[in-house]
């Protein structure tokens, strides 16, 4: 598909998508929105793909949300000289359904970043320079992210008198202490990739963009080597034990291995490993979007 934020290149079961708008600090213009969640759909219905590295390009991982994305839920939308009755009762309503219009634009801004979290493979993050406001939405849907030295993250959204609604509490708050992810919303000070290394945000520290690209790409290749199904299994019970208790996901990883153990896939990996060379392993179904039969096992 034709982007106007995003180049994508697939390449030995890695997909490796960039934000490409350098010049403009790959700030979240609408296209971003949907683009996004197109690609990631179009990347895992490929069987074949075993995991994504999203990075960027320029001094900046991103400035976060362009302020084009809320021109038209932001304003009322109406004539403020509306003469007749009938434009005055459009505009009150419209004034009226502003509160709702703005919430359907930030769940579907939501979703853009909940793709990445739901995604059956997994997303390595490259981050450099500035992951600002909702670029820290986009690095914390991630399952890792690597950072340059001279990285740094931004709750900025505080800094703007705005309380940060694309996904930052829901995931950072998982990912960091309590206190620190406090200190970040309330001051909208930046984290150091340093800081952020020492609190586990990040995986691991570069000293040049090129440097961490081609490492995250080495280890997305690792993931890439291993049996798809078990490392989709693993990324579903991790996001379970999340958000659900000890028991629930002790229960949860159970079932899951009752409906997809699969005993020629063990045999497949031990011989490989015996033997020193990669395995020759079951991928993940297709998925077709034009496809809505029911297939029966």
């Amino acid at each position: 598909m034709k982007t106007e934020c995003f180049e994508l290149e697939v390449r030995d079961r890695v997909a490796h998508l960039r934000l490409s708008r350098a010049d403009k600090r790959n700030s979240m213009i609408p296209a971003f929105w949907s683009e996004l969640p197109s690609l990631i759909d179009e990347i895992q219905a490929d069987g074949d793909v075993r995991a994504i590295v999203l990075s960027s390009t320029g001094p900046h991982f991103s400035s976060g949300m362009d302020v084009s994305v809320f021109a038209g839920s932001s304003s009322t939308g109406g004539d403020s000289k509306a003469e007749t009755d009938d434009e005055r009762l459009q505009q009150s309503l419209r004034e009226r359904q502003r509160a709702i219009r703005f919430r359907d634009t930030v769940k579907r801004l939501q979703h853009s970043f909940t793709v990445l979290e739901q995604a059956r493979i997994p997303v390595l993050a490259a981050i450099q320079g500035g992951c600002i406001g909702a670029g820290v939405d986009l690095a914390s849907a991630c399952d890792m992210r690597y950072a340059t030295q001279d990285a740094f993250f931004t709750i900025y959204e505080t800094n703007l008198a705005m309380t940060a609604d694309v996904g930052t509490f829901p995931r950072i708050c998982k990912l960091m202490p309590d206190g620190l992810v406090r200190e970040l919303a309330y001051t909208g000070r930046k984290l150091s990739a340093s800081e952020a290394l020492q609190c586990g945000l990040v995986n691991c520290l570069y000293d040049t963009q090129e440097e961490m690209v081609e490492a995250v790409m080495t280890i997305a290749g690792e993931i890439a080597q291993k049996a798809p199904m078990a490392v989709h299994g693993c990324k579903q019970m991790i996001l379970h034990a999340r958000d659900h208790s000890v028991a629930d996901t002790l229960d949860y990883v159970a079932v899951w291995n009752a409906a997809f153990f699969q005993q020629a896939e063990v045999m497949e990996a031990m011989l490989a490993g015996k033997e020193q060379r990669a395995g020759n392993f079951m991928p993940l179904p297709e998925v077709s979007a034009e496809d809505d039969s029911i297939e029966m096992p």
